[in-house]
């Protein structure tokens, strides 16, 4: 008989409202024990709307709720590294969202310690499991297409409304909260779908520009 793994969230935000959070009450031998949100009141009504048992205000107190055997980290990058490193110390196991961390040097961080404290870490590239990408993979390692030799991917991003108000930029293209802005947040799935299909990626070169000449720090 498998085991029901039991989750907390740190982080309410959009993501975890219709995709990532009630997933984890759907799925068989899965339970979302707890929420938390810096603010409680937000925190409350997730729970409420979620049927959510129990809520926190603060990331310790999920952390080291007995209850809990794995964390769910969906803040922004800034606070990855930190609460991946308490939890790993609590003994929780560990599913942060992308991207990892703000630099790379926390990304090593948060692996050395996981590691020094017998815990697991995963990071949220979901995309490895959907059947269309499986399939993909099927196809190219069974030699069915033929060898690929060349991958050509360009993504565009409309330029929202939020974005253009250099006074209330929200968090994603802040250098010192996301790291990276919208490359780092949305490229890696494709990044990391590409490592996943056709092997390690071992060269990578790149420039950026902003032909619309907004959030131009990033």
């Amino acid at each position: 008989m498998k085991k029901t793994i039991k989750w907390g969230i740190i982080g309410c935000g959009d993501v975890t409202e219709v995709k990532s959070g009630p997933a984890f009450y759907k799925l068989d031998n899965s339970e979302l024990v707890a929420v938390m949100r810096r603010n409680a009141n937000l925190a409350e009504d997730f729970a409420k709307r979620h049927h959510v048992p129990k809520w926190y205000s603060d990331a310790d107190s999920l952390i080291n709720d007995k209850d809990i055997d794995a964390v769910y980290i969906a803040t922004p990058p800034s606070t990855h590294k930190e609460y991946t490193i308490l939890a790993a110390k609590a003994g929780k196991a560990i599913y942060v969202e992308k991207p990892m961390a703000l630099t790379f040097e926390e990304c090593n961080e948060m692996i050395a310690t996981c590691k020094s404290q017998n815990v697991p870490l995963f990071v949220a590239y979901y995309r490895r499991a959907l059947p269309r990408f499986l399939k993909i993979k099927e196809l190219i390692e069974s030699g069915a297409i033929g060898t690929p030799r060349i991958v050509n991917c360009i993504l565009y991003r409309e330029i929202e409304q939020c974005y253009q108000d250099p006074h209330h930029l929200p968090w994603v293209v802040k250098p010192e909260i996301s790291g990276g802005g919208l490359f780092v947040d949305l490229a890696c799935h494709t990044l990391d779908i590409l490592d996943f299909l056709l092997g390690r990626i071992i060269s990578v070169k790149g420039h950026a520009n902003s032909q619309g000449n907004i959030y131009s720090s990033i």
